[in-house]
This record gives C-alpha cells, structure tokens and sequence, in this order.
C-alpha cells in the first residue's frame, strides 16, 4: 500500500474540482441553503483528508500488534479502490465528489476492523460515515457496505490459505 497514490489521487481531484463537488452536494441536497453547501463541501474535503491518515494510523497499530498478515489486505484494498480510475462515483469526471464513495469504502473496512472489544486503533467512524452515507445516497452506500464486507470475506479466505500453508510439511 502506497499511501502516496492516495495522497496523489486527493491533490489531482482538488485540482479539478472546479466547483463539482459544491454541485454534487446541491444536487443531493436541493433544500440546503448556499452557506451549508460550503460547509458541506469543506467538511467533505475534510473528511477526505483524514483517509491517508487513517491507512497509514491502521498499518502502524497492524505492524505493532503483529496484525499485518490480516490488516494489510484490507488496507490495500480500501487504497486500491481510492487509486482505481473506475468506481461508482469516478474522480475523473466528479473531481472531489467522486472521492466521496472511495472514502466510504475506506472508513467502512476501517470501521470493520475495530469493531469488538479490542479496536485496532483509536477512531470514531460513526458521523464521518453517517455524513457520507447522506451525500453519497442509499443505493451506493449499501453497495460500498457490500463492498467492505466481501473484503472482509476476501482477507478471511487469504488469511486461513496462508495458515493452511505454514502448518504444511516442506
């Protein structure tokens, strides 16, 4: 995971945002009022921002807890998704918006990891994601849910192959 490409992808839809992102929002939100846009708008390049943050906190308690054969998938797959052109809302057309279903995705797997009783790290998904859910809608965000969720699936079938492997005689 190269939390650089990430890092990249967020500076390269600033860029080209150009306004799309306070667009996307009217349109998700027509009652809202100028001023929440850009509130709006400013919490969700916020909430972005904290996405390489959060990967990098994530693989630092992973490789400290020795919790990296099991972590690192996930963590790859939330930054694949970031880093993949093609998605459900895609960047290159949306800009900023168009990262809002990639952190989604990243701050679902993260919020699958520390769920019970001994959380990976110190983190609060709840109103980041209950903010997203509502830009994003319904319908992605219960698709992106699946998504976090088969990457669970994913990591969990990696994870009993690589034990499988290392209790078997050379």
């Amino acid at each position: 995971m190269d939390l650089r490409d990430v890092q990249a992808v967020i500076d390269s839809a600033k860029v080209r945002d150009n306004g799309m992102l306070e667009e996307f929002i009217r349109g998700t939100a027509p009652e809202a009022t100028e001023g929440e846009v850009t509130e709006a708008a400013a919490v969700a390049v916020e909430v972005v921002e904290t996405v390489p943050v959060l990967l990098a906190r994530a693989a630092q308690a992973a490789d400290q807890r020795g919790l990296k054969v099991v972590v690192m998938p996930l963590l790859d797959h939330a930054a694949r998704y970031f880093v993949n052109p093609v998605d459900l809302i895609p960047e290159m057309t949306q800009g900023m918006a168009g990262l809002l279903d990639d952190t989604y995705l990243a701050l679902r797997i993260l919020e699958n990891l520390n769920r019970g009783s001994d959380p990976l790290f110190d983190a609060d998904f709840n109103e980041p994601l209950r903010f997203l859910r509502r830009l994003v809608g319904r319908e992605i965000s219960r698709k992106l849910d699946a998504a976090s969720i088969f990457a669970l699936q994913d990591v969990s079938t990696h994870v009993s192959k690589v034990y499988a492997e290392m209790g078997r005689p050379s």
